[in-house]
């Protein structure tokens, strides 16, 4: 497990960093594979559901994200020599004894991506149903696995990915747009390895585990049209490339056939199993706030909205614990996950969780610490996972000034409080502790 770098100068900075580990931990891919992964002679077992590899000729692990690396090093050795190959794409790949490591990146996509995705698209192009394939589906996936539809090319998507990205919309939007330009995204994954059997190994970083979502639903029913990604473009007034625009109004008019939507025949060999998600990390945060002495309580593991208003409900609730005892008494820790998006106005530097931490620090009541990470390690476009602060962190004016140019990391290296993991292999969204004592 990654170092978790963060200033922790009393005990409850402790508790907070040490919940946040122990949350990343718990949805480390190599762990959560091992937990519900397993083979006994012939019958491969995946969460609830078995298979009879006596049915395959071919085993195959394909996909990737930011916890692909993870999820191919765990299933090498459940398989041994049932495995035939495969290919996964990562930011940061490894090596394996049968499955192809390469890279790709994010949150923009980029050539080696598109590259590296090739040969996953190569992979499946030729299947039977005598196939068994094993579908690495984590975060991330959306950019890391950039397979350009007909029509577009990788500056349409990087072009269309940023304009999205600083324009404040969800996930749910990002993923309409984006499904409709890709060949692997919205269902293509399993449209291309039709009639083998494909299963997906989810682990999840969307609010509600939609599996059309994560990753951009590969594997799964696409619910968006044409017609839901034009209203995304319009609804954020974006000026994307002329030809996504294009392509888009192509297919809401019928030009292009649409993703496959639920139902549809493609799906009737695949099956999805998420594995772990942003409650799985908050359930483990909780046994340690529990182990150390503190009364815990998950506040939600769905929290969306712009970063900065959700970081005042979150102060709320820890000043009504401190003066109270509503909705429990102190010593307590309050949890939350999700994912909190900016709108981007400034140039500065930060990401979402900063963003909260630099707009909590202002008004954190005495007694409390609040921390925030990113789970994969790395916020927005920044090096560090997230901050940790107190009462005394920084200065009411210096935040003001710094969040309407966006720029919380300079000043919260200033004053001590990043918590800097590096990347950690996995990746379930937002976790936030808040820790509370008498």
């Amino acid at each position: 497990m990654h170092t978790f770098d963060a200033r922790t100068p009393t005990p409850a900075h402790e508790t907070a960093i040490e919940c946040l580990r122990a949350g990343v931990e718990a949805v480390l891919p190599e762990r959560v594979v091992h937990e519900s992964v397993s083979l006994a002679g012939d019958t491969l077992t995946v969460a609830d559901s078995k298979y009879d590899l006596s049915n395959f000729d071919r085993i195959l692990v394909v996909g990737g994200g930011k916890a692909g690396d993870g999820v191919a090093d765990a299933l090498e050795p459940i398989l041994g020599d049932r495995l035939d190959g495969g290919v996964v794409v990562t930011p940061n790949p490894g090596t394996g004894s049968k499955i192809d490591r390469l890279p790709g990146d994010h949150p923009v996509p980029s050539q080696r991506g598109v590259e590296s995705t090739k040969q996953i698209i190569d992979l499946l192009s030729d299947l039977d149903e005598r196939t068994l394939v094993l579908v690495a589906v984590t975060g991330g996936a959306s950019a890391i696995l950039p397979a350009p539809a007909d029509g577009i090319s990788l500056e349409d998507l990087r072009a269309t990915t940023t304009l999205l990205l600083e324009s404040g919309a969800d996930i749910h939007d990002l993923n309409a747009v984006r499904k409709h330009l890709s060949t692997l995204k919205g269902g293509g994954l399993a449209r291309l390895a039709e009639p083998a059997t494909v299963v997906g190994l989810v682990l999840s970083d969307v609010v509600g585990n939609d599996l059309d979502v994560i990753a951009s639903g590969p594997t799964a029913p696409d619910e968006t049209t044409f017609d839901d990604a034009l209203s995304v473009l319009d609804r954020f007034d974006l000026d994307v490339p002329d030809a996504v625009r294009a392509r888009l109004e192509s297919g809401a008019a019928g030009e292009i056939s649409e993703t496959p939507k639920p139902g549809a025949a493609v799906f009737d060999r695949v099956t999805n199993h998420v594995l772990a998600d942003t409650f799985t990390a908050l359930d483990a945060a909780r046994d340690v706030a529990r182990e150390r002495g503190y009364e815990p309580m998950i506040l939600s593991s769905r929290i969306e909205g712009e970063a900065r208003e959700a970081s005042k409900t979150h102060v709320a609730v820890a000043s009504e614990v401190l003066a109270t005892g509503n909705p429990l008494e102190p010593p307590a820790v309050v949890l939350s996950g999700g994912e909190c998006t900016v709108t981007v106005r400034g140039d500065g530097d930060g990401g979402p969780n900063l963003e909260f931490c630099l707009s909590a620090g202002t008004e954190v009541p005495d007694g409390a610490v609040i921390a925030s990470i990113d789970s994969d390690g790395k916020d927005g476009g920044t090096d560090v996972a997230g901050a940790i602060v107190d009462s005394e962190s920084v200065e009411k004016r210096a935040v003001q000034a710094a969040l309407a140019e966006n720029d919380a990391l300079p000043i919260l290296r200033d004053a001590g409080a990043l918590i800097d993991t590096g990347p950690t292999g996995t990746n379930v969204n937002d976790l936030r502790v808040v820790v509370l004592d008498n």
